[in-house]
């Protein structure tokens, strides 16, 4: 299966975009009706890896995955004939073989002035609802920068806000999803962004506060814990009359 390069480590994720280059580069491609074409006369460097023992094989579960990501499934996992494997792979941090998945961040990215506006109208009814802390538009522009966005045909459908704190803390904020979407997993794809670069920026923890009943973060592995749990800075920053809840998480894994 696949390895890093100059590394033993297995590659433990492949996005379905690399993975389609990846079936490009060697030519290789899977007819819908289930048989591959691939094109072994010849001696170029592809042919010749595609002569080794075990990479047309796995090459070929590559295209049979992509086909079925293409079709609406959302990940597909590639495991050694081995006993165990599909134990381990389901129910193990890390699993044992390769999971090719569709982009679910695509569409995410780092808001800018340009949106503060479509930030502000996202937020405003949860602020007058008085779950969300009031946010003046001259505050989103100040903050902007900890500011993230999924976008559809150009409108803003999620937001999150992401503020990195010492000790390896995080804080997710503002997480917001369009009511008309929030049944296409767009608030696990901002979440699961926002937890990742919390780990680029070397977080290990990170955490959420509110007043309001917070089922959705403990099904994603969030647990309530007090105010001295979170980092000084920002324990001197609670607000103490809003007597907003805490919900922190650990996040370590790259399958997370």
């Amino acid at each position: 299966f696949f390895k890093k390069k100059n590394k033993k480590k297995p590659v433990q994720n492949l996005r379905a975009s690399d993975a389609k280059n990846l079936l490009t580069h060697y030519n290789m491609k899977i007819h819908p009706k289930g048989f591959a074409l691939v094109d072994l006369d010849g001696n170029s460097p592809q042919q010749q890896v595609l002569r080794t023992p075990g990479s047309m094989e796995t090459l070929i579960k590559v295209g049979y995955s992509m086909v079925a990501l293409e079709k609406g499934v959302k990940r597909a996992h590639i495991l050694a004939p081995e006993n165990g494997a599909l134990v381990q792979e389901l129910y193990t941090r890390d699993g044992c073989g390769t999971l090719i998945s569709r982009d679910l961040y695509e569409g995410i990215r780092r808001a800018d002035v340009n949106d503060v506006s479509g930030i502000y109208d996202l937020i405003d009814p949860l602020v007058r609802a008085g779950t969300l802390v009031p946010r003046p538009k001259s505050k989103l522009e100040r903050e902007i920068t900890g500011y993230y966005v999924y976008t559809r045909d150009g409108l803003i459908v999620a937001t999150g806000q992401l503020k990195r704190f010492e000790g390896g803390f995080a804080e997710i904020g503002c997480l917001v999803v369009n009511k008309d979407y929030r049944k296409g997993g767009r608030g696990d794809a901002m979440l699961g962004y926002l937890e990742r670069l919390s780990l680029q920026c070397g977080a290990r923890k990170v955490f959420v506060l509110s007043t309001q009943t917070m089922d959705w973060f403990i099904e994603r592995g969030f647990r309530e814990v007090s105010v001295e749990s979170l980092p000084p800075s920002r324990q001197a920053l609670y607000n103490k009359k809003r007597k907003s809840k805490i919900y922190m998480k650990e996040i370590d894994g790259e399958r997370d």
